[in-house]
């Protein structure tokens, strides 16, 4: 089949699939209404003629525009690159779009985002949501909403869940001898954060070891560098970390401190984006975000289209990945 120049119709792929107008829209708008089989064979013939779906045009009849939003606090963390990526992917096999938000682990400037992006998506993917349970709720009675790491009640919602490997690295810990252990906190406003520190603390007493929370505001390289006085201070003999990018900052500041690693110093960091990276490369919880990603746009699909999945709730499991830095 030869490429055709210039504009191509919708009509023009409907004859040259075989199919009537209808079908070639549906491929295009509402996949699940045909085979598997017919939709891969419409876009593949649309593909060859190269035809282009007209958003505009399909807004305006269907009231529908293929656009969804994902917003996360920190677009620099390496935590959410993959779980945007995984988003886009599965946005873009159903013909979406993805707008990409970054709230600055700022609920107010969440909020705006949430209020800029409403007006001209479908839906909204708020990761490690910020904002109050209540304005949520009340944005979700607007638009469908998918929340990432964030349990609220009556929101389909995608829950890497950190306690399982946190537990697992506190026992991992305790059989190695360690008698007090650090938490080196995250954002105070994370879901995460409070999954994870809770996890901590119940492994730890029923292990018998002694825990110090270590509080800090972000999650940063900043914010493990600026950790390690107290937790030396506090006599701690291994920092578990709330994420790999605090961890790094903590492996610095001991490093600076003449303090080698785990000879001198165990750390434990979470998420698994920066294990082989490090010297000596990170123990740490493994990572499932872009898992995460493509199921909260399966999810977003499924409200789409009616599903009935308004308090859907799906839990992903990590473990403890053990490498070199700790002993």
């Amino acid at each position: 089949m030869i490429k055709r120049r210039g504009t191509v119709t919708i009509s023009q792929v409907a004859q040259a699939a075989g199919v009537n107008r209808s079908s070639v829209s549906r491929a295009f708008t509402k996949p699940y209404m045909l085979t598997p089989e017919t939709v891969a064979r419409i876009k593949a013939v649309a593909d060859t003629l190269g035809y282009v779906p007209n958003h505009t045009a399909r807004a305006l009849s269907t009231g529908r525009n293929s656009n969804l939003a994902l917003i996360v606090p920190d677009v620099a963390n390496p935590f959410f690159p993959p779980m945007i990526r995984a988003a886009q992917d599965a946005a873009d096999a159903q013909d979406y779009c993805v707008f990409l938000g970054n709230s600055n682990e700022d609920p107010s400037k969440e909020d705006r985002l949430v209020g800029r992006f409403i007006g001209q998506v479908e839906g909204l993917i708020l990761a490690s949501s910020r904002l109050p349970e209540k304005r949520i709720l009340d944005y979700a009675e607007q638009r469908p909403i998918v929340l990432i790491n964030r349990d609220v009640a009556g929101v389909p919602r995608v829950l890497i869940d950190s306690s399982n490997g946190m537990t697992e690295a506190v026992r991992f810990l305790a059989e190695r001898g360690h008698k007090k252990i650090a938490y080196v906190s995250g954002p105070s406003g994370s879901w995460s954060n409070k999954s994870r520190r809770s996890a901590v603390r119940k492994a730890a007493q029923q292990a018998g070891l002694e825990l110090y929370v270590c509080p800090a505001q972000v999650s940063s390289f900043e914010a493990g560098l600026s950790a390690v006085d107290r937790i030396l201070d506090a006599g701690t003999t291994v920092a578990i970390a709330f994420d790999d990018v605090t961890a790094h900052g903590i492996l610095a500041g001991l490093e600076q401190r003449g303090i080698t690693v785990p000879d001198g110093f165990s750390v434990v960091g979470c998420d698994d984006v920066l294990g082989d990276l490090t010297h000596p490369p990170l123990t740490t919880i493994s990572s499932r975000s872009s898992e995460a990603g493509g199921l909260a746009v399966s999810l977003m699909y499924d409200a789409l289209r009616s599903v009935g999945l308004k308090d859907a709730r799906y839990l992903l499991q990590t473990e403890l990945v053990v490498r070199q830095t700790t002993k």
